[in-house]
């Protein structure tokens, strides 16, 4: 059987968001066609679009979800494949008799320190009401991340829930210099630790973040892009 994966938000790309109704039509070609549909869900998994998966933000149910990182809070590793019932029943129908589990694991599937990491974190994420409040933070992270738009070599600003991609304009003949120097500067000058992907800054800050924090976050990229537009290309790449 053929299967398509696909990030519903490509993430280390450079927060490139999808096309509206693109991911519906995923899901209708791979119908038609008993097509395996998986989601990449380790970096939108988990409340960063406010919502437990993307599947749930977008209303489009996948036969498949893998996930990490926001399934024990990154305190230790962790990954795991969520599938739909009738794949696990097929494994499990074709297993010995009495088989007990879903036979997919390797050598530290299901270790308990992981999974007691797992639980705890869950626990959190419900008790706290974390993806509720990610959803309430969206509007004000996205009017911040927009307000770059109009700075100092900013090409583009995307963003979707608690999840942002400021595409910068790259220094001729130096890909990935510019937002290296932006990267260096936030640290060391303004304190703010920033991820960059080419010439893309990409955020996706925790789901506790406070406003007065993205004021800060952006306010620090914004002195930063001010600041380097003084200052000619070749002693930005020096920097």
């Amino acid at each position: 059987m053929a299967a398509l994966i696909v990030e519903p938000i490509q993430g280390s790309t450079g927060v490139i968001l999808p096309p509206k109704g693109y991911l519906q039509k995923l899901r209708a070609i791979c119908d038609k066609y008993g097509i395996l549909l998986i989601f990449d869900e380790v970096i939108t998994g988990f409340g960063r679009l406010g919502a437990p998966f993307a599947a749930d933000f977008f209303g489009v149910v996948p036969d498949m979800i893998t996930c990490a990182k926001g399934l024990t809070n990154a305190a230790v590793p962790m990954g795991a494949v969520i599938v739909r019932q009738d794949i696990y029943d097929g494994f499990m129908n074709a297993a010995p008799e009495n088989a007990i589990e879903f036979f997919h694991g390797y050598t530290y599937s299901a270790h308990p320190l992981a999974c007691a990491a797992l639980l705890a974190t869950l626990d959190v994420y419900r008790d706290e009401r974390l993806f509720e409040r990610a959803a309430d933070m969206a509007s004000y992270f996205e009017d911040a991340a927009h307000s770059l738009k109009g700075l100092p070599y900013v090409k583009d600003v995307r963003n979707l829930g608690l999840v942002c991609g400021i595409e910068l304009e790259s220094v001729p003949g130096k890909p990935t210099a510019r937002a290296f120097d932006v990267f260096l500067k936030c640290f060391w000058d303004k304190g703010v630790l920033i991820r960059t992907t080419n010439d893309i800054i990409a955020l996706s800050p925790p789901l506790i973040i406070e406003k007065a924090q993205v004021d800060q976050l952006f306010g620090a990229i914004a002195d930063v892009l001010k600041a380097q537009k003084a200052v000619p290309d070749v002693q930005t790449v020096a920097a």
